[in-house]
């Protein structure tokens, strides 16, 4: 049976900056039967952000590691796009990619981490799943992106600072959200099964094996480039100044920059 009315669904959202793991916990949580996700398009990673013409992209803010910084880019239900016809006119661009006869509808994009209130406006029966990973891995594994295609990208510091804004903005938000799951990388990837079956237990959904390969040890070449850096002559003293500015802030979402395998709770 096809479910043809916006409010027949429930709405799954991943958030979670680029090169934060949420592509294959978005591909996990896809291979429920019960649930349907975005596969085979053309867009990027299959994000949604890009199959549709109500809102920007993060491209058009700097793309990865910028568009935070950009007041406009951070929606709210007190966005001028919140309206009737904007509501259905994102459900129909989406809808040419689900399966609405299932009720579960998934969509990922990086900056709905900024964007919650927006999407639970247009969406009333939505879920969030947020997924956090150590800002040391995002922001290095952004860089090295920018490099490899060659695009000009921004230095290190901003690119950390960005982490900071975009969880920061998130973590005020999520007062706000009915239905918020927040998840940190590093123990997801240790243990995948259990974490996938807490996120469909939220969303009152049966158990299911993840079948998505995932690699469990992908910080420690990051953690690495950052201790090799520690002791350099140049990068020392700018490492050493990010964990004099940033450790307190970075420690409120349960990471070091001074002990890097420390994990904590999320301080609300």
């Amino acid at each position: 049976m096809e479910h043809t009315s916006l409010s027949d669904h429930r709405y799954i959202f991943v958030c979670g900056l680029h090169r934060s793991g949420t592509s294959v916990l978005f591909r996990s949580l896809r291979d429920h039967p019960e649930v349907s996700g975005f596969q085979g398009t053309a867009s990027s990673e299959d994000e949604g952000m890009h199959l549709q013409t109500v809102y920007p992209p993060s491209g058009r803010y700097g793309g990865a590691g910028a568009f935070g910084f950009h007041p406009e880019a951070h929606l709210t239900e007190s966005s001028s796009l919140v309206s009737a016809s904007s509501r259905q006119k994102l459900f129909s661009e989406w809808s040419q990619y689900w399966d609405l006869s299932k009720v579960y509808l998934l969509e990922k994009s990086p900056p709905n981490l900024i964007r919650t209130r927006f999407l639970q406006t247009m969406f009333p029966n939505s879920y969030f799943i947020v997924m956090l990973r150590h800002p040391l891995a995002v922001s290095y594994a952004t860089q090295k992106w920018y490099r490899q295609y060659k695009i000009n990208w921004r230095g290190f510091p901003r690119i950390f600072e960005h982490w900071l804004i975009c969880h920061e903005i998130f973590n005020a938000d999520q007062k706000h959200l009915k239905n918020s799951f927040v998840v940190k990388y590093e123990e997801f990837v240790a243990e995948p099964d259990k974490w996938v079956n807490n996120m469909y237990h939220f969303l009152g959904l049966s158990d299911f094996s993840v079948n998505q390969k995932i690699l469990s040890d992908v910080n420690k070449k990051y953690f690495k480039i950052w201790n090799q850096k520690l002791s350099g002559l140049f990068s020392g003293p700018m490492n050493r100044m990010l964990i004099k500015r940033y450790e307190e802030r970075v420690r409120c979402f349960g990471y070091s920059l001074a002990d890097l395998d420390w994990i904590g709770p999320v301080v609300e």
